[in-house]
């Protein structure tokens, strides 16, 4: 076979072996060599097209310098071990049914169900300067809030609550603790009446003594604001029309004068009666009887809903709250414009 020499863009080999910016590909070379060889012997020519053809095919798939060895949105990379490789893509996909991430999720709504069921009735809190326990006795008022008609112990419950807190911008536990409660405080005593000033006596009427609990009740006592009054008038006679209450009525369809549910106990109130209260009960704190009381306005009204009518301990409290009254109110109030004060179940505000 003859000597020779290969060039390669115009330059001997030994040009590109010693110039370090032109290094080629071992496979480029090999082929070149095979391409001269075919030149010169033709008896190897066929075996060499076979070689020839797959030096190509191995060629084409060497990496090449600045390109991915994978295609964008899919790139294959190296954890801090350097031995296990995680797959990235460029879209979050949805995973399916019973995917890990729904599994972690229904784990987590089961621990916060648990912690829940514990806590509804253990977590210390203060309100008023009266030291609390548990949040069993707003239950009521919370699921009005969440808009879930679940047990606090359920996952049902602790999924409705998440979302509240998000919605709130805490951290989505599912966890009703300190935290949680305050928020909710805020946001039903955001709720209430604003005004603390006394209405014009034009304002005011004297409702009769059939509309309060104690028909004895001297009249200066029986005064109500107008439209408040209106606004009761109006959903009494919607309960008295939902038969599910049970409430007893008179041929007129009001309230029988027996019928002490949803009768007035207390309406207006001036400022000198209402001094005249926290004198005549000097261990009342500001959530027994308020300095400023919305009772000024008319507009507050407190409604008989069960057990002591106007009692905070926890027992007349947790009494009056399983109450279907009480219940009732909470689904509907609002709908006349009453909006309550959580603290104490027979209190109720007009805000419209």
């Amino acid at each position: 076979m003859r000597k020779w020499r290969i060039s390669f863009l115009g330059r001997s080999r030994s040009e590109e072996t010693n110039d370090p910016r032109n290094h080629t590909n071992g496979h480029e070379m090999l082929m070149i060599r095979i391409v001269t060889v075919m030149r010169h012997s033709r008896t190897h020519r066929a075996l060499c097209f076979f070689v020839l053809a797959a030096f190509i095919v191995a060629a084409s798939f060497e990496p090449r310098p600045g390109h991915s060895q994978s295609r964008e949105g899919h790139k294959t990379v190296r954890g801090n071990t350097g031995g296990s490789r995680v797959k990235t893509t460029s879209a979050v996909r949805e995973k399916p049914a019973g995917a890990s991430g729904e599994n972690f999720n229904a784990s987590s709504l089961r621990l916060a169900a648990a912690r829940n069921a514990s806590l509804h009735r253990e977590l210390s809190w203060t309100f008023g300067g009266k030291q609390q326990r548990g949040w069993h006795l707003y239950k009521r008022l919370i699921s009005s809030l969440l808009h879930t008609d679940h047990d606090a112990a359920s996952e049902g419950f602790a999924a409705a609550l998440t979302s509240w807190q998000k919605r709130s911008g805490l951290r989505p536990s599912g966890v009703l603790d300190e935290e949680s409660l305050n928020s909710m405080v805020s946001e039903w005593q955001g709720k209430r009446l604003k005004e603390r000033g006394h209405p014009p006596p034009e304002d005011l009427l004297t409702a009769p003594a059939s509309d309060f609990y104690d028909p004895t009740r001297a009249a200066d006592l029986r005064q109500v604001e107008r439209k408040t009054y209106a606004a009761y008038k109006r959903l009494v006679a919607t309960a008295v029309a939902d038969r599910s209450l049970g409430l007893s009525r008179s041929l007129k369809g009001e309230l029988a004068p027996t019928e002490k549910y949803l009768k007035i106990i207390s309406a207006f109130r001036s400022r000198e009666y209402q001094e005249k209260l926290r004198r005549e009960s000097p261990n009342a704190g500001r959530a027994d009887l308020a300095i400023n009381s919305p009772h000024f306005t008319g507009r507050a009204l407190d409604l008989y809903v069960g057990g002591e009518p106007v009692e905070t301990k926890d027992s007349n409290r947790a009494l009056q709250v399983q109450t279907r009254v009480y219940q009732w109110l909470v689904r509907n109030a609002d709908r006349f414009g009453f909006r309550p004060y959580y603290y104490e179940p027979w209190h109720w505000e007009y805000v419209k």
